[in-house]
């Protein structure tokens, strides 16, 4: 079915607040959802894989800086998902290399990492050069980089199946790099030991938003109907009397 972005935004936001999302949270996450879909990244399929653990976000701890200096930290987000935990990190990584023109942040524990992206896209914006890469898969292991340059508007991104070996360890990890002073765009295309690598450069970023501009943007109306069930408990109070008296008599 085809829905405007409007109408996307306005659903997301419902899904997380409903989900017990802190105000603001609720609004990056559906922003970082939004912002992958609309540039042609897959923003609904990555929340499909996410939807189904949303709810234990909640009770989840905070996440908790285990190690920070000047120009590095090392962040434990519990397991938590990146829809409502890596603007921070990013944001971190940003003041670090403000001040001390180089940075680097370190995420474990964290989930669905591709949402960082709508973060480095602020942040490159800010006038920061930023990176990140991070790993996925047991069996077979992906690569996975995004950048982009300080003052651009939109980020590339790469990814590629790889010969690796899985670290059940630290399959969760997240790296972030910001310098005020050196171009950290790179891709994963010419890696040795990489194979079905795809590039998606920052101007193929850029069509494809003028293209969901224009178009708007299609989504399963299954997925469409789920994200509309878990936002109707922010219409009424979540008890049992209430759930007895929704919709009238």
């Amino acid at each position: 079915m085809h829905v405007s972005m409007i109408e996307l935004k306005a659903a997301l936001r419902r899904c997380f607040e409903a989900t017990g999302y802190f105000v603001g949270n609720y609004e990056d996450a559906a922003n970082m959802i939004l912002w992958l879909e609309k540039h042609g990244l897959n923003g609904l399929n990555e929340l499909q894989r996410a939807l189904p653990f949303i709810n234990e976000d909640k009770a989840k701890p905070l996440s908790t800086v285990i190690y920070e200096d000047s120009t590095s930290a090392i962040i434990d987000s519990n397991g938590r998902s990146a829809l409502n935990c890596i603007a921070a990190s990013v944001d971190l990584a940003h003041a670090k290399a403000l001040e001390n023109g180089i940075a680097t942040v370190t995420v474990h524990n964290c989930h669905n990492r591709m949402f960082i992206l709508k973060a480095l896209t602020d942040c490159g914006r800010r006038g920061i050069s930023v990176a990140a890469y991070w790993q996925n898969g047991s069996q077979t292991v992906t690569e996975h980089t995004a950048a982009i340059k300080a003052g651009e508007r939109y980020p590339s991104y790469s990814e590629a199946t790889t010969n690796l070996s899985s670290n059940e360890k630290d399959k969760q990890a997240l790296t972030i790099i910001c310098s005020s002073r050196v171009d950290l765009t790179s891709s994963l295309q010419r890696s040795k030991g990489n194979r079905n690598a795809r590039y998606v450069s920052a101007k193929q970023v850029e069509l494809n938003k003028e293209h969901s501009v224009d178009f708007g943007i299609d989504i399963d109306a299954a997925l469409w109907a789920k994200i509309n069930k878990i936002g109707e408990g922010i219409l009424v109070e979540n008890s049992e009397r209430s759930r007895q008296g929704a919709g009238g008599r």
